[in-house]
């Protein structure tokens, strides 16, 4: 299967062709910033469906203003571009992309001159099965250290340390906790359980990333299901006991967990709650449940943003 061509900068171009000065801040210091997106093919409706592009240019330039550079480039620009990409490599089956800003000027302080590109990747899901899982002894870093809520790949190492450590001890995944021992978050996804008939989620005060996917699931998902959510400081004991759990992000879509530091959920499997809002959220996000037409852009029809 050949490589997708990535849109950097105006153009799209081989893989091969896509690199980054080795003295550039982004490279040397891990200066920039970025965004997960998701398409998604509707066979039926014969289009490919970007899902929340506008939330997630918000979060995007968030993390630019706090990460103090910016890019020249609109919106729109941002929109075009996301299409571009796709219709240009004939896109027609589920996508993951990464929408990434960069500072190209070498220095800890370089904040220009700054480039983007857009990488498409073939990405399956992650454990239909479900997740054995750890809480990770490396502690979540903290909005007045390395602030989650900023979306950088160089806060992504705090996460990368727990999951190579969560593979080496023989699980999948971490779960790291907050400073002061409450639950945070996996490496690249937020955290939601079931306890009681009910889904318990951190609050974003608890050095998680302000989640797309996680708003879709409290906003619209689990009303439609009738599902009660609360946000609130989960402690390290509840996840023993809890019914379900399960990761949430533009990645992950939603990612069942079966245990956590090999205590079983449930009865060990994927937990009857997580597979109605799997269902649901794939419903949503490809457009089979047609409702929500303002999150999901059209790819190959013409479309007026």
């Amino acid at each position: 299967m050949a490589d997708l061509k990535i849109w950097m900068n105006g153009k799209l171009v081989e893989q091969a062709q896509a690199t980054l000065p080795v003295n550039s801040a982004a490279v040397f210091y891990g200066t920039n910033v970025f965004e997960g997106l998701r398409a998604y093919w509707n066979e039926q409706a014969g289009e490919l469906y970007c899902f929340r592009l506008q939330e997630h240019f918000v979060r995007f330039r968030e993390s630019m203003k706090m990460n103090r550079f910016t890019i020249a480039y609109s919106d729109m620009d941002l929109y075009d571009a996301v299409r571009e990409v796709l219709k240009g490599n004939a896109v027609r089956e589920d996508i993951h992309m990464h929408l990434v800003a960069y500072v190209t000027a070498p220095g800890m302080d370089a904040t220009t001159p700054t480039g983007l590109y857009i990488n498409p990747r073939r990405r399956g899901r992650l454990s239909e099965g479900g997740l054995r899982c750890c809480v990770s002894s490396w502690v979540r870093t903290s909005d007045n250290a390395i602030p989650i809520r900023l979306k950088s790949g160089a806060n992504y190492q705090n996460g990368r340390l727990a999951l190579l450590q969560a593979k080496a001890d023989g699980y999948d995944a971490p779960i790291l906790l907050t400073q002061h021992g409450h639950v945070a978050e996996g490496t690249g996804a937020t955290f939601f359980m079931v306890r009681k008939g009910k889904l318990v989620t951190p609050p974003i005060s608890s050095d998680i990333l302000e989640s797309i996917t996680r708003a879709t699931l409290i906003d619209a998902v689990c009303p439609d299901l009738h599902l009660e959510v609360v946000e609130r400081e989960i402690d390290r004991t509840e996840l023993y006991v809890a019914d379900e759990a399960f990761f949430c992000g533009s990645g992950y879509e939603i990612t069942p967990i079966v245990s956590i530091d090999r205590f079983p959920l449930g009865d060990g499997t994927v937990g009857p709650i997580t597979r109605r809002l799997l269902t649901a959220y794939m419903n949503v996000v490809r457009g089979v449940d047609t409702r929500y037409a303002e999150w999901r852009m059209p790819v190959y029809r013409p479309v007026t943003v």
